[in-house]
């Protein structure tokens, strides 16, 4: 795995941690976005953590996060679907303007997360670029 790969996924699980520690969320529609996204950030950074060996590689361990973030996926476009807002919140209103294309980039996260392979480090090494580049398509385009 390169360099610019590595740190693409660990920017990401930055991000993500970010979501986690913000406060004051007011609308539930947004609360239930954020959690969504942290449960999605917990899981890759589970990952990430084997992948970069910070801890030890489990299979059941990985295996959990896959599905973990597969689930979530599937409830992207339901979570977003209502145009909500809250001062916490870092959704683009661009979001709600282009939600067919947010369902495609939603999709591509699923399509990564059902196709990494957990049964190996170097599997999971394997299909973290692909994962980590659905996050950041729809990051870039659509989060503040």
């Amino acid at each position: 795995m390169n360099v610019i790969t590595k740190s693409l996924i660990t920017g990401l699980i930055l991000v993500a941690g970010a979501a986690v520690a913000k406060e004051g969320v007011q609308d539930p529609t947004v609360k239930a976005r954020m959690d969504l996204m942290s449960t999605i950030g917990q899981n890759t950074k589970a990952l990430n953590e084997m992948m970069a060996g910070k801890v030890a590689f489990d299979a059941a361990a990985a295996q959990a996060a896959k599905e973990g973030l597969i689930t979530a996926s599937t409830q992207i476009l339901e979570k977003f679907e209502p145009e909500a807002t809250d001062p916490v919140s870092e959704a683009r209103p661009e979001l709600w303007m282009m939600l067919d294309d947010f369902e495609v980039k939603a999709n591509a996260l699923n399509a990564a997360a059902t196709a990494l392979d957990t049964s190996s480090l170097d599997g999971i090494k394997a299909g973290m670029a692909g994962l980590g580049g659905a996050c950041k398509d729809c990051h870039s385009n659509y989060r503040m």
